[in-house]
């Protein structure tokens, strides 16, 4: 398999990349695809593979395809729509990988999700990093993620890359619902990013979209509970 960026011409030599995928609460693919939206990313270039997932869709009156690169000023933003095919989806990510080592890329951001009943503190996520990463700003006094916990999936392989071939990276693991999409997750990434790269997000369709979500899960349990409470009445 041989990861194919189209068109060939374009550059990224200093770019810093931020990228996530359909993890813990979706919380990496909700950030990126929120940002591209927020920031009004321009679609930069495409990424062919011989294990693209095959579905399409619309946005904004055009097709959208499963895996596409947008760019706002020095910000690269890589949007998966679809994992690849298993069990090649883990060959693409060290491809993809190779790509971004090789294509000059200042550093990658890697947005996923912890489950929230790992959560210890009252922080809203934990910080792995590469050896060659040099925390700033913001991150510089960041919580680690602990020992002894197991990254896996899209994050995990690039992480390894990375790490193998001294590229500066870093993944930031928002706490987040295992069982649900979790807008909270998304919002509570975006505001490390923002801060860390100098943009500004408004968040609150984000939460309100939370809270919704919440109410009517609320709502849900609740009618569980009236229905659990009859059955012994």
């Amino acid at each position: 398999m041989v990861l194919k960026i189209i068109p060939e011409s374009v550059g990224f030599k200093d770019y810093s990349l931020i990228t996530g995928f359909h993890g813990i609460g979706a919380t990496g693919y909700w950030t990126v695809k929120y940002l591209i939206q927020k920031l009004k990313a321009e679609r930069y270039a495409f990424i062919d593979s011989s294990i693209i997932a095959p579905i399409t869709s619309t946005e904004e009156g055009r097709i959208t395809t499963p895996y596409e690169l947008f760019r706002k000023d020095n910000l690269i933003l890589f949007k998966v729509e679809a994992p690849p095919y298993k069990p090649e989806d883990m060959v693409f990510f060290k491809e993809f990988a190779d790509f971004v080592i090789s294509a000059g890329f200042k550093e990658a951001a890697l947005i996923g999700g912890l489950d929230s009943r790992l959560r210890r503190d009252g922080s809203t996520f934990r910080l792995v990093k590469t050896s060659a990463y040099k925390a700033e700003k913001d991150l510089v006094n960041a919580p680690i993620l602990e020992e002894g916990q197991i990254i896996v999936g899209p994050v995990s392989v690039l992480l390894n890359q990375f790490e193998s071939y001294s590229f500066p990276a870093y993944s930031l693991l928002s706490y987040a619902s295992a069982e649900r999409v979790d807008p909270r997750a998304s919002a509570a990434a975006i505001t490390i990013l923002s801060k860390h790269y100098g943009f500004e997000i408004d968040l609150q369709p984000l939460l309100k979209g939370a809270e919704v979500l919440e109410a009517e899960i609320e709502k849900h349990e609740a009618h569980l509970r009236r229905q659990g409470e009859n059955m012994y009445t």
